[in-house]
């Protein structure tokens, strides 16, 4: 279990292939402040440095979505993993 699971959840209930959301919801969905780090893209960058398991990270891909962080720092935005086709 993870503290980041009621993000992991709320992602999964999602149907949009992209959503946003601030800062501020995150942590009223998690139920705690995140840390000043999560103000930086490497923080919530998904395809940076994947040999690093970092729950956040994990919690974004176990739900189906990759995230990047705004540019302003206000939010991130979730855009949905393309399903690979089975060969």
């Amino acid at each position: 279990m993870s503290k980041f699971d009621p993000l992991r959840d709320h992602l999964k209930r999602q149907t949009a292939t992209e959503l946003v959301l601030s800062i501020d919801e995150i942590e009223q969905m998690l139920g705690f402040d995140l840390p000043r780090a999560s103000h930086r893209a490497s923080w919530w960058d998904s395809t940076r440095a994947p040999e690093e398991k970092m729950p956040q990270r994990e919690a974004c891909l176990d739900a189906g979505y990759i995230a990047t962080r705004l540019p302003d720092g206000s939010g991130v935005r979730f855009r949905r993993i393309k399903a690979r086709r089975p060969y």
